[in-house]
């Protein structure tokens, strides 16, 4: 299938490893060009360097925050002046759970923190991106959100509301962009065997006596999800790469879980 992307340039958040690497890296594979973003400077340039090494791609690394908007201006303006339009934004950036104390008791600074890099950070990103994007249906926004938007984990109250909120921001987006021909979606990823999740789960394993693996299996059960497996970074990439194509130019405004079945909740 030719998704019609190799030269389009794409925007990827939180580039610099994890998921988001694992999006760039995918849509590398078609022959996109890049902006790449992470606020580790040596990171990001490591991680553009090597796929600009194996894919043949051209890579922009920015070291930039998302939190604040003078630094995605300037970003949009490095991008500008590298490629001329951005064809494909794909709103990565985040973090881990910051601790496990009792959030309701955290100071509002952490919480702001937190939205800001989140749900307040794609926001700035679509604002700033958005005079570089064309207007002719070949312009996606892709946010990645999570299951702590549809769930209530522990230690997870403000990875629920970016999520959530990011969720149903897409859909004000979709409904705002289509005016201009660009279509708006969110990925819902579940479990998905990031280099954290990886540490996590070897962590949890040995607290409980258990191999890694045999950690996975009894919290994808205990979860519920019926696929009975985490997903894989380059599943949710492939995902990421589609959307980002002319063949999903008539999805626009969708909530896609891509949670091995998590989503149905059979629990």
């Amino acid at each position: 299938m030719d998704l019609r992307l190799k030269g389009r340039p794409a925007l990827v958040t939180g580039a610099s490893k994890g998921i988001g690497r694992a999006i760039a890296t995918g849509l590398a594979q078609e022959g996109v060009n890049l902006v790449m973003i992470a606020r580790t400077k040596d990171a990001i340039e490591q991680a553009a360097d090597a796929i600009r090494r194996e894919q043949g791609v051209k890579a922009l690394a920015v070291q930039a925050d998302v939190r604040d908007l003078d630094q995605v201006k300037a970003a949009a303006e490095a991008a500008r002046a590298e490629f001329g339009t951005v064809h494909i934004v794909v709103n990565n950036a985040g973090s881990g759970i910051r601790r496990m104390d009792r959030q309701i008791n955290w100071p509002d600074t952490d919480w702001v923190d937190d939205l800001n890099l989140k749900l307040i950070g794609m926001l700035g990103v679509v604002q700033s991106f958005l005079p570089l994007m064309p207007r002719d249906w070949t312009g996606r926004v892709i946010n990645i959100s999570g299951i702590a938007g549809v769930s209530a984990f522990i230690g997870a109250l403000t990875h629920g509301l970016n999520n959530s909120a990011m969720n149903h921001s897409t859909s004000y987006l979709a409904r705002d962009l289509a005016a201009e021909k660009i279509t708006v979606n969110t990925v819902v990823p579940g479990l998905i065997a990031t280099e954290w999740r990886h540490g996590w789960a070897e962590n949890m394993g040995k607290q409980q006596g258990k191999s890694k693996e045999q950690f996975v299996d009894d919290i994808c059960r205990a979860w519920g999800i019926v696929q009975g497996r985490w997903g894989s970074m380059e599943e949710l990439s492939d995902l990421v790469t589609f959307l980002a194509s002319d063949r999903a130019g008539y999805i626009n405004g969708a909530q896609i879980a891509f949670d091995g079945g998590y989503a149905i909740n059979p629990r």
